[in-house]
């Protein structure tokens, strides 16, 4: 059913771009049309694609005047998402992919918990990937992470692990994003780089704890393929905000962890003029070398290096809880003393 646009401005608007999006942009489409939260224009933008997106994007605009059809040349998602910030009207934004569903309740239950606690700067929702051939198991472990983190605190301890909120299910404050700068292309990831500073300017993080939308996994995914999402491009991004935030002024650096993470987590430390102290690692093979110049410790030495700021860099399952409250109970405090980071 086609529905009027409303005279006023909506309190919602919708940020879809798009390139090359044939194969899935129609169900994304149907999906938002089937919103119970009616109020809200969707801005697409067609970043230059050459099948027939632009076609399926007028035909949905013809029908539904929530629909605005922006269009540029092929520039990439961030300018795809400043454009349609800039013609934004809502006091609100909402994130949306050209192949993810988003489910009937959505917006209205992100929007309930927005309007309801004026802290909230940025919600997302519980996710599940699809279809379930092409879901490896590394991705369900991605996705049982993130629906397990559903309070601000839970998601600020591991803000620096990933991104808590995934990008196509934020809702977002329109004046928290401008006043944080928009959008950004520096070579890392667009939506952590944001969220990063969202949380600076001292806005809550929020999550409806449901699953929400269906994220749809495959090869040719932005993340997949292009190298502002490799894991070099994040752990330049998270070093970054280490710095920008003074995590560590003034203190020396232990990296817990002196594997293969921990040790490139540590030459990335280096490289943004970080100190380092030493590493903690449980390994008796380890503990006694040196790597990077500084010796490797046992966890029960922990104390000989306090007052340094730590790192935890272990990629294995289960062992960043471990390692949390090995280090709380030595009586070093999480985003004061100590951040996981893998």
């Amino acid at each position: 059913m086609t529905r009027s646009a409303s005279a006023a401005a909506p309190p919602l608007s919708v940020i879809l771009p798009v390139r090359n999006g044939v194969q899935f942009l129609e169900e994304a489409l149907a999906s938002l049309e089937g919103q119970t939260f009616p109020d809200f224009q969707v801005l697409a933008v067609d970043d230059g694609s050459t099948d027939g997106t632009r076609e399926i994007l007028r035909e949905a605009a013809g029908r539904d005047r929530r629909f605005q059809v922006l269009t540029q040349e092929p520039k990439g998602i961030v300018a795809a998402l400043e454009l349609a910030r800039s013609r934004a009207r809502g006091r609100y934004l909402a994130r949306m992919d050209a192949d993810d569903l988003a489910l009937p309740g959505r917006f209205r239950r992100q929007m309930d918990l927005m309007t309801t606690d004026r802290r909230i700067v940025a919600c997302g929702t519980g996710v599940t990937y699809f279809p379930p051939e092409k879901v490896r198991e590394g991705a369900r472990r991605y996705e049982t992470w993130i629906n397990g983190l559903t309070s601000h605190e839970a998601m600020e301890g591991d803000l620096f692990v990933e991104c808590p909120l995934p990008h196509p299910t934020l809702l977002l404050r329109a004046e928290a994003v401008e006043v944080a700068g928009g959008y950004r292309n520096l070579g890392w990831p667009e939506d952590y780089d944001l969220v990063f500073r969202l949380w600076e300017g001292g806005g809550r993080l929020a999550k409806v704890p449901e699953v929400l939308l269906r994220w749809r996994e495959g090869e040719g995914r932005l993340s997949r393929t292009h190298g502002a999402y490799s894991e070099e491009s994040f752990r330049r991004c998270k070093v970054h905000f280490l710095r920008r935030f003074h995590l560590w002024e003034g203190k020396g650096l232990v990296v817990w962890g002196a594997g293969p993470v921990g040790k490139a987590f540590a030459r990335e430390l280096l490289r943004q003029g970080g100190t380092l102290v030493a590493f903690v690692d449980l390994d008796p093979r380890k503990v006694g070398q040196r790597v990077h110049g500084v010796p490797v410790i046992p966890p029960e030495d922990v104390d000989r290096v306090r007052g340094s700021f730590c790192v935890a860099a272990v990629g294995q399952e289960g062992v960043r809880q471990e390692i949390r409250e090995a280090l709380e109970a030595a009586g070093w405090r999480e985003l004061r003393d100590f951040v996981a980071v893998a």
